[in-house]
């Protein structure tokens, strides 16, 4: 997925709905600009980071990123966290609870990725989680109905 293929950003913002068939493609948006911005929360982007990013992404939804993507995601204007947190506060109520979960626990992989959890990510962290409205049991993995 192009970074330039974040359609549904703009529609968001503009106000549209966006339907039940959509939600899939609202995830991922939403995860790869959370975690791309997550490999930057820290002013200092590691290599780990972005390959552990583009793994959980393809884990996640099947597609492949490249590091370019991933990148070119984390230092755009676009992504900026004012903004990022603005738009995860606008969608979190599209998002599926599994979804919302499920990026929370992909973010606090990225940040554990290269060993050393710094003081900016776990800000970071704490405000995509408010944005994303995840509570402990779901950033537990505790999702009622989803046993497996």
């Amino acid at each position: 997925m192009a970074i330039a293929d974040l359609k549904n950003v703009l529609k968001i913002f503009g106000g549209s709905e966006i339907t039940e068939d959509k939600e899939n493609e609202l995830f991922k948006e939403v995860l790869l600009m959370t975690l791309a911005r997550a490999a930057d929360a820290d002013i200092n982007i590691q290599n780990v980071e972005v390959d552990r990013i583009r793994e959980i992404l393809k884990e996640n939804t099947g597609d492949e990123f490249s590091t370019a993507d991933v990148r070119v995601a984390a230092r755009s204007e676009l992504y900026a966290e004012a903004t990022l947190i603005k738009y995860l506060n606008s969608v979190h109520k599209k998002m599926t609870t599994a979804h919302r979960a499920q990026t929370i626990q992909a973010l606090a992989d990225v940040f554990r990725s290269d060993k050393n959890v710094s003081v900016l990510e776990v800000d970071f962290f704490d405000k995509v989680a408010e944005a994303l409205r995840v509570t402990p049991s779901q950033m537990a993995g505790l999702i009622a109905g989803d046993v497996d």
